[in-house]
Protein backbone atom coordinates (compact mmCIF):
# COMPACT_ATOMS: atom_id res chain seq x y z
CA UNK A 1 0.00 0.00 0.00
CA UNK A 2 1.03 3.18 -0.51
CA UNK A 3 1.99 5.83 1.99
CA UNK A 4 -0.94 8.47 2.52
CA UNK A 5 0.42 12.13 1.65
CA UNK A 6 -1.37 15.00 2.60
CA UNK A 7 0.42 17.10 -0.32
CA UNK A 8 -0.67 14.58 -3.14
CA UNK A 9 -4.45 14.57 -2.11
CA UNK A 10 -6.81 14.38 -5.28
CA UNK A 11 -10.50 14.83 -6.19
CA UNK A 12 -11.12 11.44 -6.01
CA UNK A 13 -9.47 10.53 -2.61
CA UNK A 14 -11.61 14.02 -1.59
CA UNK A 15 -14.59 12.20 -2.72
CA UNK A 16 -13.98 8.62 -1.04
CA UNK A 17 -13.66 10.44 1.76
CA UNK A 18 -16.70 12.60 1.74
CA UNK A 19 -18.66 9.23 0.82
CA UNK A 20 -17.31 8.21 4.34
CA UNK A 21 -18.83 11.04 6.46
CA UNK A 22 -22.18 10.71 4.45
CA UNK A 23 -22.08 7.04 5.36
CA UNK A 24 -21.34 7.53 8.92
CA UNK A 25 -22.74 10.54 9.57
CA UNK A 26 -26.53 9.29 7.97
CA UNK A 27 -26.60 6.30 10.43
CA UNK A 28 -25.76 8.55 13.49
CA UNK A 29 -28.27 11.65 12.40
CA UNK A 30 -30.73 8.47 12.23
CA UNK A 31 -29.78 7.24 15.39
CA UNK A 32 -30.00 11.34 17.07
CA UNK A 33 -33.33 11.22 15.44
CA UNK A 34 -35.00 8.36 16.82
CA UNK A 35 -33.19 9.51 20.74
CA UNK A 36 -35.36 12.85 20.54
CA UNK A 37 -38.26 11.83 18.61
CA UNK A 38 -37.08 14.57 16.20
CA UNK A 39 -36.60 14.69 12.54
CA UNK A 40 -32.37 15.82 12.10
CA UNK A 41 -31.63 17.01 8.54
CA UNK A 42 -27.68 16.09 7.36
CA UNK A 43 -25.97 18.63 5.50
CA UNK A 44 -23.53 16.85 2.91
CA UNK A 45 -20.19 16.08 4.43
CA UNK A 46 -17.38 18.64 3.80
CA UNK A 47 -13.62 17.16 3.40
CA UNK A 48 -11.02 19.75 4.02
CA UNK A 49 -7.76 20.60 4.57
CA UNK A 50 -6.92 23.27 6.50
CA UNK A 51 -4.75 25.77 7.83
CA UNK A 52 -4.86 25.93 11.74
CA UNK A 53 -6.30 28.88 12.09
CA UNK A 54 -9.25 27.71 9.53
CA UNK A 55 -10.32 25.48 11.95
CA UNK A 56 -12.11 27.81 14.26
CA UNK A 57 -13.81 29.29 11.59
CA UNK A 58 -14.83 26.49 10.19
CA UNK A 59 -17.11 25.78 13.09
CA UNK A 60 -18.41 29.19 12.57
CA UNK A 61 -15.99 31.68 14.48
CA UNK A 62 -13.39 30.69 16.49
CA UNK A 63 -14.93 32.22 19.71
CA UNK A 64 -18.22 29.95 19.10
CA UNK A 65 -18.16 28.44 22.54
CA UNK A 66 -18.84 24.58 21.62
CA UNK A 67 -20.15 21.42 23.47
CA UNK A 68 -17.31 18.87 22.29
CA UNK A 69 -17.67 15.14 23.21
CA UNK A 70 -14.43 13.46 21.41
CA UNK A 71 -13.35 10.32 21.78
CA UNK A 72 -10.41 8.39 20.57
CA UNK A 73 -10.39 5.36 18.09
CA UNK A 74 -9.14 2.22 17.99
CA UNK A 75 -8.58 -1.32 16.03
CA UNK A 76 -7.83 -1.55 12.70
CA UNK A 77 -8.26 2.54 12.53
CA UNK A 78 -6.59 5.50 15.04
CA UNK A 79 -7.17 8.67 15.49
CA UNK A 80 -10.20 10.28 16.74
CA UNK A 81 -14.23 11.54 16.63
CA UNK A 82 -15.79 14.47 17.90
CA UNK A 83 -19.50 15.70 18.35
CA UNK A 84 -19.86 19.03 18.15
CA UNK A 85 -22.89 21.23 19.57
CA UNK A 86 -23.17 24.61 19.33
CA UNK A 87 -23.44 25.48 23.60
CA UNK A 88 -27.31 26.49 23.37
CA UNK A 89 -28.01 23.86 20.74
CA UNK A 90 -26.96 21.10 23.40
CA UNK A 91 -28.81 22.48 25.91
CA UNK A 92 -31.79 21.59 24.00
CA UNK A 93 -31.05 18.45 22.73
CA UNK A 94 -29.99 17.40 26.17
CA UNK A 95 -33.60 18.76 27.43
CA UNK A 96 -35.18 16.68 24.15
CA UNK A 97 -33.25 13.23 25.28
CA UNK A 98 -34.28 13.48 28.97
CA UNK A 99 -37.75 14.70 27.79
CA UNK A 100 -37.76 11.59 25.68
CA UNK A 101 -36.54 9.43 28.26
CA UNK A 102 -38.94 10.60 30.54
CA UNK A 103 -36.18 12.13 32.99
CA UNK A 104 -36.76 15.39 34.99
CA UNK A 105 -35.76 17.99 32.52
CA UNK A 106 -33.95 21.14 33.59
CA UNK A 107 -34.34 25.03 32.35
CA UNK A 108 -33.00 27.07 30.46
CA UNK A 109 -30.89 26.89 27.66
CA UNK A 110 -27.93 28.21 28.65
CA UNK A 111 -25.15 28.17 31.23
CA UNK A 112 -23.29 25.29 32.80
CA UNK A 113 -24.05 21.66 32.61
CA UNK A 114 -24.99 19.70 35.60
CA UNK A 115 -23.73 16.16 36.42
CA UNK A 116 -26.69 14.98 34.74
CA UNK A 117 -26.50 17.12 31.94
CA UNK A 118 -23.19 16.36 31.32
CA UNK A 119 -23.92 12.15 31.46
CA UNK A 120 -26.89 12.78 28.91
CA UNK A 121 -24.29 14.58 26.85
CA UNK A 122 -21.60 11.61 27.02
CA UNK A 123 -24.72 8.96 26.88
CA UNK A 124 -25.94 10.89 23.71
CA UNK A 125 -21.90 11.04 22.13
CA UNK A 126 -21.70 7.09 22.73
CA UNK A 127 -24.71 6.07 20.96
CA UNK A 128 -24.07 8.84 17.93
CA UNK A 129 -20.66 7.82 17.59
CA UNK A 130 -21.33 4.51 18.05
CA UNK A 131 -23.41 4.42 15.17
CA UNK A 132 -21.12 6.55 12.94
CA UNK A 133 -18.34 3.88 13.42
CA UNK A 134 -20.36 0.77 13.28
CA UNK A 135 -21.87 2.01 9.52
CA UNK A 136 -18.21 2.74 8.51
CA UNK A 137 -16.63 -0.90 9.80
CA UNK A 138 -19.42 -2.49 7.95
CA UNK A 139 -18.56 -0.75 4.58
CA UNK A 140 -14.79 -0.98 5.10
CA UNK A 141 -14.93 -4.17 6.76
CA UNK A 142 -12.47 -3.22 9.39
CA UNK A 143 -12.84 -3.07 13.27
CA UNK A 144 -13.18 0.52 14.13
CA UNK A 145 -14.26 0.86 18.29
CA UNK A 146 -14.07 4.48 20.27
CA UNK A 147 -12.41 4.77 23.83
CA UNK A 148 -14.95 6.83 26.42
CA UNK A 149 -15.88 10.19 25.89
CA UNK A 150 -14.47 13.16 27.20
CA UNK A 151 -16.39 16.34 27.31
CA UNK A 152 -15.53 19.46 26.97
CA UNK A 153 -17.39 23.25 26.86
CA UNK A 154 -14.87 25.77 24.86
CA UNK A 155 -14.27 27.95 21.96
CA UNK A 156 -14.49 25.93 19.13
CA UNK A 157 -11.00 26.95 18.16
CA UNK A 158 -9.65 24.95 21.76
CA UNK A 159 -11.94 22.11 21.38
CA UNK A 160 -10.22 21.15 17.67
CA UNK A 161 -6.57 21.93 18.99
CA UNK A 162 -6.73 18.31 21.14
CA UNK A 163 -7.30 16.60 18.27
CA UNK A 164 -5.36 18.81 15.79
CA UNK A 165 -2.03 18.08 17.67
CA UNK A 166 -2.31 14.71 18.68
CA UNK A 167 -3.49 13.46 15.16
CA UNK A 168 -4.30 14.82 12.27
CA UNK A 169 -1.76 17.45 11.59
CA UNK A 170 0.94 17.22 9.27
CA UNK A 171 3.06 21.09 9.55
CA UNK A 172 0.28 23.63 10.18
CA UNK A 173 -2.56 21.66 8.48
CA UNK A 174 -5.08 19.58 9.30
CA UNK A 175 -8.03 17.12 7.25
CA UNK A 176 -11.33 17.53 8.33
CA UNK A 177 -14.33 15.03 7.56
CA UNK A 178 -17.03 17.07 8.79
CA UNK A 179 -20.74 16.84 8.44
CA UNK A 180 -23.13 19.25 9.94
CA UNK A 181 -26.78 18.58 10.80
CA UNK A 182 -29.27 20.75 11.73
CA UNK A 183 -33.16 19.84 13.45
CA UNK A 184 -36.29 21.92 15.17
CA UNK A 185 -35.23 24.83 17.70
CA UNK A 186 -31.82 25.29 15.63
CA UNK A 187 -30.04 22.18 16.69
CA UNK A 188 -26.68 22.75 15.17
CA UNK A 189 -23.80 20.24 15.23
CA UNK A 190 -20.75 18.81 14.09
CA UNK A 191 -19.23 15.42 13.53
CA UNK A 192 -15.61 16.00 12.73
CA UNK A 193 -14.02 12.17 11.89
CA UNK A 194 -10.00 12.76 12.24
CA UNK A 195 -7.91 9.57 11.66
CA UNK A 196 -4.39 9.48 11.53
CA UNK A 197 -2.11 9.86 8.77
CA UNK A 198 -1.85 5.89 8.39
CA UNK A 199 -5.53 5.54 8.66
CA UNK A 200 -6.12 8.07 5.78
CA UNK A 201 -3.89 5.33 3.48
CA UNK A 202 -6.14 2.80 4.91
CA UNK A 203 -9.27 4.21 4.22
CA UNK A 204 -8.52 5.12 0.86
CA UNK A 205 -7.49 1.57 0.35
CA UNK A 206 -10.55 -0.28 1.55
CA UNK A 207 -12.31 1.60 -0.62
CA UNK A 208 -10.81 1.12 -3.81
CA UNK A 209 -8.86 4.48 -4.38
CA UNK A 210 -5.27 3.78 -3.39
CA UNK A 211 -3.27 0.70 -3.43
Amino acid sequence: MAEFDLNNMNDLYFDALREIGNIGAGNAASALSSMIDSKVDMKVPRVELLDFKEIGEAMGGEETVMAGMLLGIEGDLTGSIMFLLEEKSAHILVGKFMSHMGMPVGTGNEGEFNEMEQSVLKEISNIMTGAYLNSLASFTNMTILPTVPALAVDMAEAILSVPAIQFGMVGDRMLLIQTAFTGDEALNGFFILVPDMPSYGKLLSALGVMQ
